[in-house]
């Protein structure tokens, strides 16, 4: 082989490396930022859910955990809120983003009202929720001037009422943000497609539900399980509103452990025990939905 060919060759080869590098050079800095500034945290949240005050190895932690009075209500009040506010805020969120892909009159300005809530944070909306949800609050004002004369007293009652009342102020900060994602899921939806299923004599409804949400499908999975994995993680609105323990999540309890009660000897080792925990849960709840919505399914004799 002559020198020319070789350099040739060695061209060719390096090209070929340097087309296949490229993606990885691309999302280097996301993995050196990630390893930086998550990774260090992560490992030390799992080493010291495996260890003791002493620094042993140890399952004790988990077993404080499973043992805690608060653990099961936590559990159950979780689910609760995930099962009925991921529930209300698609089917909500697929409503609107429906209604603003239709681009009516003034469908803009509904759209930029929709958006409002999903820019406050959630520290601002349960300060504002408190504020309009006590017996003297901006809710009875509003109910008073509307010919009702009777208080309401919004935030005390049965766990029932108060999760009630969480997934609705839940629901209004965050289906603005769902709404947004299934809305850029439609607006890259072929016109054509859907045209075609009309020019067959189908109806409206037909065409939304053998067309469009089929199409749709790989941003329903996208909001849904960012939402689910947000939901899990409710604690601020909660712990604005009610305070610790009074109705206990599954992330309070780690907030908890870790700020108001910092100064007790197993503090470190619970708030350790409820992340690793919670981190499993959301990880199941993903895998669960996606195993569920056939993202997992071989597609078999598919072209």
């Amino acid at each position: 082989m002559t020198a020319k060919a070789l350099v040739r060759r060695n061209g060719k080869t390096w090209k070929k490396i340097a087309k296949g590098a490229t993606p990885y050079l691309l999302v280097l800095p996301v993995v050196l930022y990630y390893a930086a500034f998550w990774l260090g945290p992560v490992i030390t949240a799992v080493i010291g859910a495996f260890t003791d005050a002493s620094g042993h190895f140890t399952l004790q932690n988990f077993v404080m955990v499973f043992n805690d009075d608060a653990f099961l209500p936590a559990i159950r009040n979780t689910a609760v809120i995930v099962v009925f506010s991921v529930t209300l805020e698609f089917f909500v969120a697929l409503f609107l983003a429906l209604l603003i892909n239709r681009k009516f009159v003034g469908s803009g300005i509904f759209l930029f009202l929709a958006m409002i809530p999903m820019a406050l944070p959630a520290a601002a909306v349960g300060a504002m929720w408190i504020t309009g949800l006590t017996a003297h609050g901006w809710m009875n004002s509003l109910l008073h001037y509307l010919g009702f004369s009777k208080k309401i007293y919004w935030l005390v009652g049965s766990d029932l009422k108060l999760l009630a009342l969480l997934i609705v102020i839940d629901a209004w900060q965050v289906i603005p943000s769902v709404m947004i994602i299934l809305l850029a899921g439609l607006q890259n939806i072929p016109e054509e497609a859907e045209e075609a299923g009309y020019v067959f004599g189908g109806d409206y409804f037909t065409v939304l539900r053998k067309i469009t949400l089929p199409m749709l499908k790989p941003t329903i999975q996208t909001a849904i399980i960012l939402r689910l994995i947000s939901a899990i993680q409710i604690w601020l609105i909660v712990v604005v509103l009610l305070g610790f323990s009074r109705l206990p999540v599954l992330v309070e309890r780690i907030v908890y452990y870790h700020k108001e009660v910092d100064q007790l000897d197993i503090s470190y080792q619970m708030a350790t025990g409820y992340t690793l925990v919670v981190s499993v849960i959301v990880s199941l709840a993903a895998l669960a939905y996606l195993q569920v919505s056939g993202a997992f399914k071989r597609e078999k004799g598919e072209e």
